[in-house]
């Protein structure tokens, strides 16, 4: 096995673990913020009902911005895209919305949880696609061994 393909199978093995994470915190959130979420969410002060309603919204745009990512690496690891194309602005992970500390203090536990969850995924998979770009940027060993090749 060479390490091309060790370090492809890391990768897809990587990526596909985020997915089914970020699959099961989508799933999590719409459950809490339809359903469960609701009763607590009547419970609020009418100013932070409409931060609870609004983080919930942030909750569901980081999940789908990591969700898509996730899905592109896949295309590119399924040789439906080229690494290249992964890189194009429409392709990349996009930024996560900001949220209030002020105002995640005040919501309930879970939708708190829910919240930061959803931060430090996207935080994570922000990682791993800044990475992504510096990886297909040749080297400059490489760009030395090609122009040697071309040489000789």
């Amino acid at each position: 096995m060479t390490a091309r393909s060790s370090e492809s199978r890391i990768h897809r093995r990587l990526i596909d673990s985020l997915y089914t994470e970020a699959m099961l915190l989508a799933d999590e959130a719409r459950s809490y913020f339809d359903e469960a979420g609701r009763a607590e969410r009547e419970a609020l002060d009418p100013l932070i009902r409409v931060g609870f309603s609004c983080e919930s919204l942030k909750v569901t745009t980081r999940l789908m911005h990591v969700i898509a990512w996730l899905l592109t690496q896949r295309a590119v690891d399924a040789g439906e895209l080229k690494p290249r194309e992964a890189l194009d602005p429409a392709r990349r992970l996009g930024h996560a919305p900001q949220f209030d500390a002020d105002l995640i203090r005040a919501l309930p536990v879970r939708a708190r949880t829910l919240v930061e969850a959803s931060a430090n995924l996207h935080r994570r998979v922000g990682l791993l696609d800044a990475a992504q770009e510096n990886e297909l940027a040749p080297s400059p060993v490489h760009r030395l061994h090609d122009r040697l090749a071309l040489a000789f």
